[in-house]
């Protein structure tokens, strides 16, 4: 599903316009990312949480030349489904 699709859905679930669908969408992305960047995590009950972990600097290789290059340190989102979401999908 693309971002477009995504907020079709949402217009037509909650019956809202598109343009509504599209800015609650933004806004909710905005509020995600600035909580993250703030204290490392982000609980929706019966969604799943969101976290912000550190992956350690490592080496690597170029699998063209088979040349070891170094991967710097950096930190990624990590999401953690919760039970109901699980249950849903499964």
């Amino acid at each position: 599903m693309t971002k477009a699709e995504l907020i079709g859905a949402m217009a037509d679930g909650a019956g809202i316009s598109k343009a509504a669908a599209a800015k609650a969408l933004e806004s909710y992305i905005g509020t995600v990312a600035k909580e993250l960047k703030k204290s490392g995590k982000l609980g929706l009950v019966g969604f799943g949480t969101f976290s912000v972990i550190r992956r350690k600097a490592r080496e690597g290789r170029n699998p063209q030349t088979g040349k070891t290059i170094k991967i710097p340190a950096k930190k990624v989102v990590k999401f953690k489904a919760g039970k109901a979401l699980a249950d849903k999908v499964k």
